[in-house]
């Protein structure tokens, strides 16, 4: 189990060196100076310290017998809850390679034996407090997201009951005065446009958030999937959905929750600017090179140039208009560009098409 430092509120460095004279001389001056101090004469000693402590700061020997500096770093930078202590290297040794090895493995710094009071502790208070300012971003973002997570939960819930009165309401409308009914509508179909934002704002969150895994994916069961659940969707107004699917499997590298989010985004916003009698196709394709992919393409008023320079921003508006009064976010395409790029994959915009759009995106084929 590890034990975060408790100390008076003074940072606390851990200091391994197999040499006792090297450990009082490095410990005296950073305890003159004001740090806790924690020695280790040897590597694996100072795996055991970890188990109790975890300092804010390590310097590390790198010539040491048993398990030199470059394995124990390899060890602190595998654990998880230490991976982020920063690490300056000390050594004797001015040798060129190992300095890079030394940063390779996860340092942070070199310093070189016999060091200098003033640069040791000029380097270790700018570490200290680059750690800082980093703990303290990563307290805010966690403070954020947080907050976020339950205006967002809070906001749904209170809209959804807006949503659900202004439905009784508008069952009854046959009793209601005229400007009673229109205003009914316009309540509905302000809730809707802003339970879609909640849910798209929580989706574009998680985004950020999602770990991703690396596994063979089948498209074309992917492409099924989402064809049924928007199957509804296209029939109410009367969009033919088309699925052109080649023969052969065609499997990416990918993540199939994410591949899944991404061509549900697509699909839907096809249906959502595709007017009644349209068609939206969904294709497969193997290539090229290591790549495989899919298509999305539709009957819609397709992209102007300025809509392409924004497309992929957050809570970007672009020119078309929904042809059924669906609400629109400008977070879906966002949102996709966002897992693409975790996946390794590419999306763009095949310009080549005489109607509507049609977006080509890539995966790595198994393997790559």
């Amino acid at each position: 189990m590890i034990i975060p430092s408790v100390s008076d509120g003074r940072d606390t460095i851990l200091i391994v060196d197999d040499q006792e004279q090297n450990l009082k001389v490095v410990g005296t001056v950073l305890t003159m100076t004001g740090y806790e101090v924690i020695p280790a004469s040897s590597g694996v000693q100072a795996l055991k310290r970890l188990e109790a402590h975890v300092p804010d700061l390590i310097l590390l020997d790198v010539l040491m017998p048993e398990m030199d500096g470059l394995e124990v770093c390899r060890q602190i930078k595998g654990m998880p809850e230490l991976a982020e202590i920063p690490i300056i290297f000390l050594s004797a040794a001015d040798d060129k390679n190992l300095i890079v090895q030394a940063l390779e493995t996860g340092g942070v710094d070199y310093v070189t034996k016999p060091f200098n009071k003033a640069e040791l502790l000029t380097r270790v208070r700018a570490h200290l407090a680059l750690k800082h300012a980093r703990d303290q971003l990563r307290h805010l973002a966690e403070d954020k997201d947080e907050l976020l997570g339950i205006m967002a939960h809070d906001l749904k819930n209170h809209l959804a009951g807006m949503r659900m009165s202004a439905g009784l309401l508008q069952s009854r409308e046959a009793e209601l005065p005229e400007k009673c009914v229109k205003m009914v509508g316009n309540i509905i179909q302000s809730t809707d446009s802003m339970i879609a934002f909640v849910r798209e704002f929580l989706a574009n969150q998680s985004a950020e958030r999602l770990q991703l895994r690396s596994e063979a994916v089948d498209l074309g069961l992917i492409i099924k999937g989402s064809a049924a659940r928007h199957e509804a969707m296209a029939a109410a107004k009367n969009i033919a959905l088309v699925l052109d699917l080649s023969s052969e499997p065609v499997v990416a590298q990918a993540d199939a929750e994410a591949v899944t989010r991404v061509l549900d985004n697509l699909v839907s916003n096809a249906l959502k600017f595709t007017p009644s009698g349209g068609t939206l196709t969904l294709a497969t394709a193997n290539g090229p090179g290591r790549w495989v992919q899919f298509s999305v393409i539709d009957d819609g008023p397709g992209f102007t140039a300025s809509d392409e320079e924004k497309m992929f921003r957050r809570y970007a508006r672009l020119s078309a208009r929904p042809t059924g009064g669906e609400p629109s976010t400008g977070l879906g395409l966002s949102i996709v560009k966002r897992l693409l790029e975790g996946m390794k994959g590419i999306i763009s915009l095949n310009k080549s098409v005489e109607r509507g759009s049609c977006f080509v995106i890539k995966l790595p084929v198994v393997g790559s």
